[in-house]
């Protein structure tokens, strides 16, 4: 396996790969100067983070004494990805190549230069630029298709795919989800939504609604305020992903993660309307009155002039048009009330001229600022207060505008990434610095139901999560941090000063990796649903092959804290479930996919199931498979 990237979402999928997987890994990174600082990772952190400066993959190797890299993984530095150094790491013969790198560019050259070295290589692609991930796509597997003599390489085997993914698109859903209702997980793709809520532990005499399934325990520690965040390392009190029903019953005062809700969402709804403003915010109330007050006079004004001459309706409101417009004969010979009512009708004109000249001034206006920033309306409450638009904060904003939720963004780059989007979606945003004093304010954040702070640096995040929970001790607070140590002591520290209020910290590297790392291991990976602090996988499997699987009842192929069999897959095989790197949504339905499944259904060679996994189990399932493809 090789791993090319220059961010933590590099070293992160490598240590992936290492420890849940067991594969051997050649990491390339850039030279030492250029990188960035690698995400701590594993138990030996202290000691990983000592030897940094002096060995490249300390940060996320458990090193020994010496200071040595693990065995399994061989670290290369590279300026760039070139013909050369894809050669010297060995990608004519690799099983799989994942690109990572932070620019979609350098990803696709690489990619394409890979393909050519070598035809059956499982390539892995992080693009940001959907549309063109998909175009992408299906290049290079055409291309793997053509160079293998297959008719199809996803029908041929999953050993010459591509796969495209966005760590921004696969972090996203859990983001929002938190900034919403807090516990609760969604994984999306194609219109399938998987809900997975949070549950309380229940009280004395309570009954706990089990839900659809139970997903998972939550750590013991969890109702602690002072209490360690679930993880890895927790042991007995960490989180235990999909236990049994004996596990469930006998964990009294453990909150629970159930399968909630499975439906179909249909297609994504429409981004906005091209910059054009809806014709009721054309112009204000006030002058809409005015208009309104001048078309019933004109009403008033032709029904007098049709009692007083008895003429037809349409051509009593003709004349008295006429009259307004001050382009009629003067009524010299007519009736007293006819002449009162052509000296009212010119009146009438003359209040017209300023509204209408009003009416157009505002429409100008109004177009004109339809590209402009919009301010947040004086009113707004119960909205989320989004930091940074940069390429996670984007995707989190378009999501949160998916489900009607009222934004307000804070960016202090006025050219950044998201602003096209914002003004697209007509949100307001805030320009300036969260950690000047005012620009919350701004936001009205002690209005707010949510912050959610996804700049790149973790001080910023921080700084404007305290300086908000100042301001609302009971605010929710969604923070984006780089560092696992970091994030977890910023997360004890403020549950503890703040025990009713609700925060959590997530990492979008830690999201978006096992998903990155079961793309190359050949599994199509669904989402990912953060459970403290590991993470719950969804992913399609096929069960010939599988001994766990295979000719096994659904009951029976349940294995308690490894994986669970969900659903069953019935779509013809070339269909894909996964939006991948494109980010449109398949027209069609999720029909073909079957969730009551009964626990006596006979799992069959030939069937496609949708399962929920820990990583380690779905590292089992296939390394049993590939052991028993060798044997044979």
């Amino acid at each position: 396996m090789i791993v090319c990237g220059d961010d933590g979402l590099a070293h992160r999928l490598a240590a992936e790969l290492r420890g849940v997987y067991a594969e051997q890994v050649t990491l390339v990174v850039p030279p030492s100067g250029r990188r960035v600082r690698q995400p701590v990772v594993g138990r030996a952190r202290a000691a990983s983070a000592a030897l940094l400066d002096r060995v490249v993959n300390a940060a996320v190797n458990r090193t020994g004494t010496s200071g040595e890299p693990a065995s399994n993984e061989q670290v290369v530095e590279a300026p760039e990805i070139t013909e050369a150094v894809l050669t010297e790491v060995g990608a004519d013969r690799a099983a799989a190549l994942a690109l990572v790198y932070d620019d979609d560019e350098t990803n696709i050259r690489a990619a394409l230069t890979a393909r050519r070295l070598n035809p059956r290589i499982r390539l892995v692609l992080r693009l940001y630029n959907r549309r063109l991930g998909q175009h992408i796509e299906e290049l290079l597997d055409q291309t793997a298709a053509v160079a293998s003599g297959d008719g199809d390489a996803r029908g041929a085997g999953l050993d010459a795919s591509t796969t495209v993914l966005s760590d921004a698109d696969t972090a996203a859903p859990a983001l929002a989800a938190t900034a919403l209702v807090g516990t609760s997980k969604v994984v999306q793709t194609e219109g399938l939504v998987l809900r997975a809520v949070e549950r309380q532990p229940p009280r004395p005499g309570e009954v706990a609604d089990p839900g659809l399934c139970t997903l998972a325990l939550l750590s013991a520690t969890s109702n602690d305020p002072a209490g360690a965040d679930g993880s890895e390392g927790s042991g007995e009190h960490g989180p235990h992903l999909l236990p049994d029903e004996a596990a469930v019953a006998a964990a009294t005062g453990r909150g629970t993660v159930v399968l909630e809700q499975v439906s179909y969402s249909g297609p994504s709804l429409p981004a906005g309307r091209g910059g054009v403003p809806p014709f009721a915010s054309l112009f204000s109330r006030r002058l809409r009155w005015s208009l309104a007050g001048l078309v019933a006079c004109v009403l008033a004004l032709a029904v007098g002039l049709m009692i007083v001459t008895g003429e037809h309706p349409l051509y009593a409101t003709y004349v008295t048009l006429l009259d307004l417009f001050g382009i009629n004969d003067p009524a010299f010979h007519e009736s007293t009330a006819r002449q009162v009512l052509q000296l009212l009708s010119g009146l009438v004109g003359l209040l017209l001229l300023p509204v209408l000249l009003a009416a157009v001034l505002e429409a100008l206006g109004t177009f004109r600022s339809a590209s402009a920033l919009r301010k947040p309306p004086r009113g707004l409450g119960g909205h989320v207060v989004l930091l940074g638009l940069g390429k996670i904060g984007t995707r989190v904003l378009t999501r949160l505008r998916e489900l009607h939720i009222p934004v307000v963004c804070v960016e202090s780059d006025p050219d950044a990434r998201g602003m096209a989007t914002a003004r697209r979606l007509r949100v307001p945003v805030v320009l300036g610095d969260v950690t000047q004093e005012g620009v919350l304010e701004a936001a009205k954040i002690h209005r707010a139901h949510a912050l959610l702070a996804l700049t790149s640096a973790d001080t910023t995040n921080l700084e404007a999560s305290l300086y908000a929970r100042s301001v609302r001790p009971d605010l929710r607070v969604v923070l984006r941090l780089y560092d696992d140590d970091f994030a977890t002591a910023v997360y004890r520290t403020l549950r503890a000063a703040h025990p009713f209020a609700l925060t959590r910290s997530r990492s979008v590297s830690h999201l978006a990796a096992p998903a990155f790392a079961g793309a190359m291991m050949g599994r199509q990976i669904l989402g990912a649903i953060p459970v403290e602090r590991r993470v719950l996988l969804f992913a399609e499997v096929d069960v010939a092959g599988h001994p766990r699987l295979e000719g096994r009842t659904v009951g029976e192929a349940f294995r308690a804290g490894a994986w669970r069999v969900l659903a069953l897959n019935t779509s013809p095989p070339g269909r894909r479930r996964s939006e991948g790197a494109s980010g449109e949504e398949d027209s069609a339905p999720a029909s073909g996919l079957v969730w009551d499944l009964p626990p006596t259904y006979v799992l069959g060679a030939g069937d496609r199931v949708v399962l929920a996994a820990t990583r380690r189990g779905l590292a089992e399932l296939l390394g049993r498979r590939r052991r028993d493809r060798a044997g044979a």
